[in-house]
């Protein structure tokens, strides 16, 4: 018999309400036979505030799990020894912080750093074009991720410092030779900013430490193909632009986890086939084989999966890697012409576009590019599934269907407690009671310090995780030293040469305009901290195209803002996207707010994953019409909005 290739890392992306359950949650996925974790942090963590600041209000363990300081990450890591873990943690904007937090707990637990492994996504470009958790302007948060990189490339040499993520590049609407070319500029950007860190002897074992973070969808000979690419321009990258000599240097080292982006709310069991044959894309072709995949869930078009759901994905990776006889043999695609022929493809069009960012000066200088591009792929892709040229089974194409039996009585998702929020603030308050307040301001007085003189802020960093510093404190002096960004939306205020098939909505919003004397103006606004834009840009372009005047400033914002922004503009209707699970109290927060400036009369639509029971509570907030991944069709949603607005529609009701 073949000698067989080891599995690549089993993982699931999990974490969620505090730290004691996403712990107790880890452990049981560890006893399940999952290889290695996958933390995800709820949204207040990801973009620096503590759990009790106004913004994070309905946020506090949603899509993942709350980090307010050591104690928490102490619960998080109970009982797993992190000497023997891989951890990968999804953590950006406060990478540094989470990263110093982990040492410290592993330091606890008296483990050798030097034998940490693991992984900080820490790639702050993706953030800005696609998933919106950045705080710091481009230049600081370049020089935060070159800080962990330079640190780990000392102190914890087997823990790779960023993982480029091409993941939410596609589910933003990329196209694969958009993916490639960005997420490798993206690589070259921050190598390029880590050349003098090092000697240069040791420059190249620092390349190989640099990871990815990759997405699969449903095409999977295109994907499958995508990723050979991957392998062989990065291998070219290295060698031609930073002559690394050594392979083992120059491999590519990705993770993955495949594509959330096509899997439906209607006939959600069919997702379960669309996981496998994404996850195909990724492990067939042992030449650009995954080193870690994790999988999502059947219902995650539907909300937070429950254990089961996960371990039914974790099950599937375990089928493939040991009942199958995948991992006995060399690359299957070696020596195909129509495979080769793919990848040249890809490369040709992946190289065309790096040119294009090299003339830009790279990567962090074309942000405002690369997000034009992605949106308009977009709206490229969601237009070819609205015209039926796209089919997606059971959205466009065979709709009547079984009701399925998946899908119980819980609504098929786990739903995370509300006291959740008031318990974690209550632990927070505890524990700023009990800390030593005169060691916490020294250590953020050290802090400071080093993000003003531009030294390396890791080493004050874990000292402030020790002395008891929250997540909010932390980012609160990177915010004081290097100042707030708001990321460019990609949509402008410019209609496109996308009209095609609109006439009639523009006659229509000609016609609603002139019996409002003047020109319909629609508000798109995005509460909280929900940074997933995807869905509201659509909506905003499609509405610029339609003819209407449109407001959207992009995410994070507070109802309050929404609110002065819809009076200033004097919207007409106001459309809010949430995607996070906390649209309850925000959009009651904002419904209460409209009322108290005198705008009840105006119609507020909300888009999310709403479930049919939050709905009935939204509608008995006042809130006209509601939208769930479902609602494809824009052009109906651009329909609502228009009748919706129509003074002669108001006036006979």
């Amino acid at each position: 018999m073949s000698q067989k290739d080891r599995p690549w890392l089993f993982r699931t992306y999990a974490g969620h309400s505090t730290a004691a359950k996403s712990n107790a949650l880890y452990r049981s996925n560890l006893a399940r036979g999952q290889t290695g974790l996958s933390v995800a942090f709820d949204l207040p963590t990801q973009t620096g505030y503590d759990s009790d600041h106004i913004l994070s209000r309905g946020e506090v363990g949603k899509v993942g799990v709350p980090v307010s300081h050591l104690g928490d990450m102490r619960a998080l890591f109970k009982d797993i020894p992190l000497e023997q873990m891989n951890t990968s943690m999804t953590i950006n904007a406060t990478a540094p912080w989470l990263l110093s937090l982990y040492v410290a707990v592993a330091e606890e637990q008296g483990a050798d750093t030097t034998l940490l492994q693991g992984t900080v996504q820490n790639d702050i470009v993706k953030e800005y074009l696609s998933r919106g958790t950045y705080v710091l302007p481009p230049k600081p948060s370049m020089k935060l991720i070159s800080d962990v990189a330079e640190y780990c490339y000392s102190a914890i040499p087997k823990w790779n410092p960023m993982n480029v993520c091409s993941y939410h590049l596609q589910e933003a609407g990329a196209t694969p030779e958009q993916e490639l070319a960005f997420a490798l500029a993206t690589a070259t950007a921050v190598l390029d900013e880590l050349r003098d860190k090092v000697p240069a002897e040791d420059f190249p074992r620092l390349v190989g430490r640099i990871s990815f973070f990759v997405n699969a969808g449903i095409r999977f000979v295109t994907e499958m193909c995508k990723m050979r690419a991957f392998v062989e321009l990065w291998d070219e990258i290295c060698t031609e632009r930073y002559g690394v000599e050594d392979p083992k240097y120059r491999r590519f080292r990705y993770g993955v986890q495949v594509n959330s982006l096509g899997l439906t709310e209607q006939q959600p069991e069919n997702n379960v086939y669309r996981i496998l044959l994404e996850m195909l894309a990724v492990t067939l072709s042992k030449s650009a084989r995954a080193r870690a995949v994790q999988l999502p869930a059947w219902n995650e078009a539907l909300g937070l999966p429950r254990p089961w759901d996960q371990q039914w994905s974790l099950r599937m990776q375990q089928v493939l890697a040991y009942e199958t006889d995948l991992l006995e043999y060399g690359d299957l695609f070696d020596g195909s012409p129509v495979v080769a022929a793919k990848v040249e493809i890809l490369k040709e069009g992946a190289r065309a576009e790096l040119a294009v960012l090299d003339g830009m000066g790279g990567a962090v200088a074309a942000i405002e590019y690369m997000k034009a591009r992605l949106v308009e792929s977009n709206a490229d892709r969601l237009g070819r599934i609205e015209r039926g040229e796209t089919t997606v089974v059971g959205v466009n194409a065979w709709t009547e269907a079984e009701p399925s039996p998946l899908v119980g009585e819980d609504g098929g998702i786990m739903t995370v407690d509300p006291a959740v929020e008031a318990d974690q603030i209550d632990r927070l308050a505890a524990w700023r009671t009990d800390r030593d307040d005169v060691a916490v301001e020294a250590a953020l007085d050290a802090l400071a310090r080093a993000a003003r003189e531009g030294t390396n802020i890791m080493p004050p960093s874990i000292e402030a995780a020790k002395a008891g510093v929250t997540t909010g404190e932390w980012a609160g002096v990177m915010r004081r030293i290097h100042g707030e960004y708001r990321g460019p939306t990609g949509v402008s205020s410019s209609p496109s040469n996308r009209t095609e098939g609109l006439d009639d909505l523009r006659a229509a919003v000609d016609a609603v305009s002139d019996r409002l004397g003047r020109r319909l103006t629609f508000l798109m606004g995005k509460p909280g901290l929900d940074g997933h834009s995807n869905g509201a840009e659509q909506i905003a372009v499609r509405a610029r195209d339609c003819g209407m005047a449109i407001r959207y400033e992009g995410i994070r914002l507070t109802p309050e803002a929404i609110v002065t922004a819809a009076i200033d503009e004097g919207a007409h209707v106001v459309g809010l996207s949430i995607l996070s699970g906390s649209h309850l109290p925000l959009v009651e927060d904002l419904m209460d707010r409209m009322r108290c400036a005198g705008l009840a009369d105006i119609p507020v639509i909300v888009g999310g994953i709403i479930p049919d029971e939050d709905a009935a509570r939204l509608k008995s907030m006042g809130v006209a019409a509601i939208y769930t991944p479902k609602d494809f069709e824009l052009n109906r949603i651009m329909g609502d909005i228009i009748e919706l607005a129509d003074p002669k529609v108001i006036a006979a009701e």
